[in-house]
């Protein structure tokens, strides 16, 4: 089974940019890049802030660039995005309880889409109602379970990124029904904006770039971006296990 992992879009209205970059047009590389060297695989995960505020236009040119992509997808939400604007547009990503979750079963296992979302605050949160969702997913499961979320409940000992991953009670909940179905293989991130890999309580734990801007490496409390490459990750999974690998795809405005 191969799975592409995309995050942190951070798209805006059409011509807006964000630190110089045009957010529009990384996206457009990656779905090139998709298209050209990985049409083969089995799905795409959007693992949240796909618009910068929540601005219909930034759905607008998103939802423009997934109708090119030649992959299936599925989507689930970020700090950044509003609920209700991407669940207007994608009724499909809808867990029946208002949040963008959602499940889907291929040959390697399945995959669990966690909406982290908590309006209003940038840490991540699961509230009893989507818990209970993801309880009833991961029971079923029929095998390994691969769970995709915004926010990360594995700290990376970088102190501002630290305090604003999963809260401590979303943690605890998460940890219970991870240990209760032994069922997830790995967990993917996004939020971040760095690649990383690690394990939380044995399970291993990635986190990506952004398609758009990347934050500086630093052990610091404070946030900084750095001009690094966007990248997007590619799951490879098998019998013997899987493979994670983050790919920084060419972009035209760092080649010109």
């Amino acid at each position: 089974m191969k799975l592409i992992q995309i995050t942190d879009l951070h798209l805006v209205p059409a011509g807006g940019r964000i630190l110089g970059i045009d957010p529009a047009a990384r996206l457009r590389d990656c779905i090139d890049d998709i298209n050209a060297h990985h049409a083969d695989a089995d799905l795409v995960v959007l693992t949240g802030d796909l618009a910068n505020n929540g601005e219909p236009g930034a759905y607008d040119i998103l939802d423009a660039e997934l109708a090119r992509l030649r992959v299936p997808f599925r989507l689930t939400l970020g700090n950044h995005d509003d609920r209700a604007e991407v669940l207007a547009r994608h009724p499909g990503a809808a867990d029946g309880a208002g949040f963008a979750q959602s499940v889907w079963d291929g040959p390697g296992g399945r995959v669990i889409l966690a909406d982290t979302l908590q309006t209003g605050a940038v840490e991540g949160h699961l509230c009893a109602a989507r818990l209970s969702v993801l309880d009833g997913w991961m029971a079923s499961a029929p095998g390994p379970v691969w769970l995709f979320l915004h926010h990360p409940p594995m700290a990376l000992g970088m102190p501002a990124l630290d305090r604003v991953r999963l809260d401590a009670p979303s943690r605890a909940a998460l940890l219970s029904l991870a240990q209760r179905h032994g069922r997830i293989a790995h967990i993917a991130a996004g939020h971040v904006h760095r690649p990383s890999a690690g394990q939380w309580y044995g399970i291993p734990v990635t986190t990506l770039r952004s398609t758009c801007h990347q934050t500086a490496f630093q052990f610091e409390d404070r946030f900084a971006s750095v001009p690094e490459p966007p990248a997007y990750a590619v799951f490879v999974i098998g019998d013997e296990g899987a493979a994670v690998h983050f790919h920084d795809f060419p972009t035209r405005d760092l080649r010109a």
